[in-house]
């Protein structure tokens, strides 16, 4: 489970993933903020809380994004879930 973890993590920063994790979390992550805050900010009832939730509005499809890549090429690498119980 730590070898999972641990290689999930570096591949937030893996070059192969990025590029899709970003576009993902912007194009997600603005429909979301849209649906979640936009009325908001065109009442200008913006405060840190709510920037506070913007920012996990972007950061969880990236994460989510990213994860689901890992979890795919470790399928492929012939790494699933028997090497998950080392």
């Amino acid at each position: 489970m730590m070898r999972m973890l641990k290689g999930y993590i570096s591949s937030l920063f893996d070059p192969e993933f990025v590029s899709t994790g970003l576009k993902t979390a912007v194009f997600v992550g603005s429909l979301l903020f849209v649906i979640n805050h936009g009325l908001a900010l065109l009442r200008g009832e913006m405060n840190r809380e709510r920037w506070i939730s913007v920012i996990a509005t972007y950061a969880m499809p990236y994460l989510v994004n990213v994860y689901g890549q890992y979890s795919y090429r470790r399928k492929l690498d012939g790494k699933g879930a028997a090497a998950d119980d080392d």
